[in-house]
């Protein structure tokens, strides 16, 4: 992948489920190597976001360019699909698989990857997150920050055929929710730790302050289907925007009010 790319190339996407606009006509471009966080509040369409860059669920309308090639079909429709490796925000970990199977699960599907490339691939992945020794244990028998970690090896993983040009596109949804801060701070060191190994692009989806400013150089601000904001970081920090000062200092008086999301 050539770097002057754009990883996105988002146009007038709009997604509607009945009646309900969740997305109105966003336009995003991500570079190669950007590092995005999109904010707001819950129900505003940032995890749908993620979806349709996964490739996991199509827009109602608008184009989107993954990596310079447009995007008409869901992931498991293409022959080929771009590189773009989604973290949830549960681990989604299949239970009756080690946790080998689990890393290793798209190189598994690969007959003719030999299994002792696949079985080093796996354990360099789970190394570099700091888990050794878990490859034949169920995910049932790890912790659910151990769990979490495993997530991230998998979106570690490479085919064989990926080489020094590839950088992936690496989505994060949510995943410093509901963790104390010390745990919060564990994961966005991961994610910067990823984003360093595969020298990709990444979008973060989060609330948590400590991991937007940690993880991200640049900000969106997502409210009722469309971006209000975006700047950067020390932007961010220092914006009196009505939309950014409301997010980012807990108000309950503010432009986003609940009867909108």
């Amino acid at each position: 992948m050539k770097k002057n790319i754009p990883a996105i190339d988002a146009r007038d996407l709009s997604m509607v489920w009945g009646k309900l606009n969740v997305l109105k006509k966003i336009n995003l471009l991500v570079n190669s190597g950007e590092r995005l966080a999109i904010v707001g509040p819950s129900g505003t369409g940032k995890s749908t976001i993620l979806k349709i860059f996964a490739g996991l669920i199509l827009p109602t309308s608008g184009t989107l360019k993954i990596f310079g090639e447009e995007q008409s079909y869901l992931r498991l429709d293409q022959n080929n699909p771009p590189d773009v490796r989604l973290v949830f925000q549960n681990p989604a970990l299949l239970g009756s698989l080690t946790i080998e199977e689990n890393v290793g699960f798209i190189l598994n599907r690969n007959k003719n990857i030999p299994k002792k490339y696949i079985k080093a691939q796996v354990n360099e992945c789970l190394e570099a997150v700091g888990l050794f020794d878990v490859s034949q244990k169920l995910p049932n028998e790890l912790s659910g920050g151990m769990q979490k970690r495993v997530s991230f090896a998998r979106a570690l993983i490479s085919e064989p055929k990926d080489n020094k040009e590839n950088r992936p596109l690496l989505l994060f949804d949510e995943p410093t929710a509901g963790l104390d801060p010390i745990a919060s701070s564990r994961i966005e060191d991961l994610i910067n730790k990823t984003n360093n190994k595969v020298k990709g692009s990444s979008i973060v989806v989060s609330h948590v302050l400590s991991t937007i400013e940690r993880t991200s150089t640049k900000v969106l601000m997502l409210y009722g289907g469309q971006f209000r904001w975006e700047g950067s970081i020390y932007d961010f920090k220092n914006s009196n925007d009505p939309y950014v000062c409301q997010f980012r200092e807990g108000r309950l008086d503010g432009p986003m009010q609940p009867k909108e999301i």
